[in-house]
């Protein structure tokens, strides 16, 4: 996309109505180049397991094998996230190895039961969405959207975990107050809410992303207009949320009806790639290039509707649903750097979730940056 989006200023990511105080815009995206996919056939299964809802992903460079969460809310089977091999060379993925499968653990070191919400108390499984993997410190960050089922109510919270690499809870960060869910329209909508998560790479921040607006922060889609939505910054030695900024969706292009951020990398302390996909069939698919800059800590604030704020800039990094030969392409959510490729550049491996349905794909996609 050579021209800025529909209603963002040039020079910077601005909301043009109720936002003041823009960023400078942020330095040339990566160069990112499609090298080439694989897929795993519907229906496959591992160690007892069907593998499908392949939702977040992150790369391990000391076992030279990525983490890669399910979103099955152990309806299919418990709640879980599996080893992967991946062979990259130049010309794509030449290989795809599953190698092991890891139940994720609650509090009491059990794994998840599936939902059951007649029963007493209700049973409510999380929905994992991202991962994130901490070379440091040798353990995963994960992320579950919660639930939101007024009718009862059935209420879970969203969470980002700390689990070690067996699965094993190890511990749970502080959710501020603004994620919390509520059976008014207040906080995150119903499996609209913590999507991806990415450690930057000093170990010492984890950021976790809203895949859209919660209800204090408006409409999950504004007529042709950017939405905002919350990307968290949590300090991984405590466990408590430092910071909030908002983040300026792409609206959806018709006929999609929505548009959500699926997954984010942490370049650096202040820089990411963000996926976003829309909800049409097949999905618009782009992954941008976000920077902090001068973006205004939005933690403090219940409500970022109407308010005086900067959000985060961004700038195209690809579309890929418009890069040449990228075919079939199916609702990608996660995105990691991988290894260094043969030639010397960084890899970027993004996996889809196919939902579980045979309409739709499970794929592991390479890029180069």
């Amino acid at each position: 996309m050579a021209a800025p989006a529909r209603g963002l200023a040039v020079g910077g990511l601005c909301l043009a109505s109720a936002l003041v105080g823009c960023s400078p815009a942020p330095a040339s995206p990566p160069a990112l180049t499609y090298l080439g996919q694989s897929q795993v056939a519907f229906g496959a299964t591992f160690d007892g397991t069907v593998i499908g809802g392949l939702s977040g992903i992150s790369y391990d460079a000391g076992r030279q094998q990525y983490y890669v969460i399910s979103d099955d809310r152990s309806e299919k089977n418990p709640a879980r996230f599996y080893t992967v091999r991946l062979s990259l060379s130049d010309r794509g993925i030449d290989d795809v190895t599953f190698t092991a499968t890891h139940p994720l653990l609650d509090d009491a070191g059990r794994p998840f039961a599936p939902l059951a919400v007649d029963s007493t108390p209700p049973v409510i499984p999380p929905d994992p969405e991202g991962i994130a993997f901490d070379p440091g410190r040798q353990r995963l960050y994960w992320c579950s959207e919660g639930e939101r089922l007024t009718d009862g109510p059935v209420l879970l919270d969203p969470w980002v975990r700390t689990a070690g690499l067996d699965g094993a809870y190890l511990g749970q960060f502080s959710l501020p107050p603004n994620l919390a869910m509520s059976t008014q329209h207040t906080g995150p909508r119903r499996n609209k809410a913590l999507e991806g998560v990415a450690l930057t790479p000093d170990g010492q921040w984890l950021f976790a992303a809203m895949e859209d607006p919660g209800y204090n922060d408006g409409p999950k889609s504004d007529d042709g207009r950017p939405v905002l939505t919350r990307f968290t910054k949590f300090d991984v030695t405590t466990g408590a949320p430092t910071a909030q900024y908002a983040y300026p969706m792409e609206p959806p292009a018709p006929p999609a009806d929505l548009n959500g951020v699926s997954d984010l990398l942490a370049l650096s302390d202040t820089t990411f790639l963000v996926l976003e996909r829309s909800s049409a069939v097949p999905p618009t698919i782009r992954i941008y290039r976000a920077e902090i800059g001068a973006a205004t800590d939005v933690l403090p604030l219940p409500s970022m509707q109407g308010a005086a704020l900067t959000p985060m800039t961004k700038t195209l990094a690809v579309d890929l649903s418009a890069t040449p030969g990228l075919s079939p392409l199916d609702n990608v959510e996660g995105i990691t750097l991988g290894p260094k490729l043969p030639d010397g550049r960084q890899s970027v491996v993004l996996v889809s979730d196919n939902n579980f349905s045979p309409s739709q794909v499970t794929q592991f996609l390479l890029f180069a940056m």
